[in-house]
């Protein structure tokens, strides 16, 4: 069949619509019509060159949609089902999904390439150049062939233009507070880029139990956002938190901080370092050059105090797990999803929607899919 998709053809280029040729699902994999798809920063670092794919790519990993079809051997998934995409798949055997690590799984080594498990691709240009899908996924494309091991299934009565958020940007923000940060009720949490991901490690902070949740970003509505879904706190400026945090805890400092900014850079990562008392954590969840070492910190204060610098991927959460989760507390009301959505834009208009982003205008942009 054939699909319309936003594909990049290399570092630097713009997103370019275009039709593609998709083949059928084979073994283990199912045909998904995609309703929405967040547009995630983790895709501009694609245009910027942060991440190197192996191009031609569709793009987009933050989706959801339902099940058109399914291939030979599909167990968890059947035709018509509702599903969140998670951008990592989880195969359930690998020593790190044996162990409880399944966001370590080691089919995430090849989510770059676009390629399925099998090594084979699903997109093709009308010539037959092979075309790979932004985390085994491509949710830039209507429709995608997908393995069942990247796909939860969700209630048909969720929402899927808001659920689709939970595919990455909600439990990575998420679970870098609640799992990699390992917030307490208490605790004192600073915050360092209040865009999809560090929105989400407000929430996840505040439901945690924090006592003060400081947001720090220079763009004055990303920090209002903040102050409105659980951030006690906000600031423009790092200088500007370190002095706040030093007067809320009576010179202790942050017990954690959680940097999400959209390029992880030494300066950022060095601020935390040094808002953190002794023995605090920083989590560092934002990505930035792959290829330099973009952290330098005061290896002294990291012996003498005890601070630890703690990575975290998918929110060092299990997608099988938590995503089913952050829908019941969306169900709830604890885990706001709707507020987050600030533009939506159609497929055409993805460029636009990613200038929005570099602009600070959006929270997160969706693209909705048939609009």
């Amino acid at each position: 069949m054939k699909t319309r998709a936003a594909i990049m053809r290399a570092t630097g280029k713009d997103w370019e619509v275009t039709e593609l040729e998709l083949d059928p699902p084979k073994v283990g994999e199912v045909l998904i019509r995609y309703v929405a798809s967040g547009l995630c920063h983790s895709d501009e670092h694609i245009r910027t060159g942060d991440l190197t794919p192996r191009f031609p790519i569709v793009g987009g990993h933050e989706g959801a949609g339902v099940v058109e079809e399914v291939g030979p051997g599909v167990t968890r998934l059947k035709v018509g089902d509702h599903i969140v995409c998670s951008f990592l798949p989880v195969c359930g055997h690998c020593r790190w999904c044996s162990t409880g690590h399944s966001n370590l799984c080691d089919l995430g080594a090849t989510i770059l390439d676009g390629c399925l498990p099998d090594g084979t691709y699903r997109f093709h240009t009308a010539d037959g150049e092979d075309v790979g899908g932004m985390c085994m996924l491509g949710t830039f494309s209507e429709y995608a062939t997908v393995s069942e091991l990247s796909c939860v299934k969700v209630d048909d009565d969720v929402p899927l233009d808001k659920v689709a958020l939970i595919g990455c940007g909600v439990p990575t923000g998420w679970g870098s507070a609640v799992h990699a940060a390992a917030v307490e009720p208490g605790d004192t949490i600073a915050i360092y880029g209040i865009g999809g991901i560090g929105i989400n490690s407000v929430q996840g902070a505040a439901l945690a139990g924090a006592r003060n949740v400081i947001a720090i970003d220079p763009v004055a509505k990303k920090r209002e956002v903040a102050e409105q879904l659980g951030a006690t706190h906000s600031c423009a400026t790092a200088g500007e938190a370190a002095l706040l945090i030093h007067e809320l805890t009576r010179g202790v400092m942050a017990d954690k901080a959680i940097v999400t900014v959209g390029v992880v850079t030494t300066e950022v990562v060095t601020d935390a370092f040094n808002t953190i008392r002794k023995g605090g954590t920083v989590v560092v969840t934002g990505l930035g050059d792959l290829v330099s070492n973009n952290i330098q910190i005061n290896s002294s204060m990291l012996t003498l105090m005890e601070k630890r610098l703690q990575g975290s991927l998918f929110g060092s959460g299990d997608p099988f797990h938590d995503i089913p989760l952050m829908i019941q507390l969306y169900r709830s009301g604890d885990l706001k999803l709707d507020e987050l959505i600030t533009t939506t834009y159609r497929l055409d208009e993805i460029n636009q929607g990613y200038q929005d982003m570099l602009d600070g205008k959006n929270i997160r942009g969706l693209i909705l899919h048939g609009s």
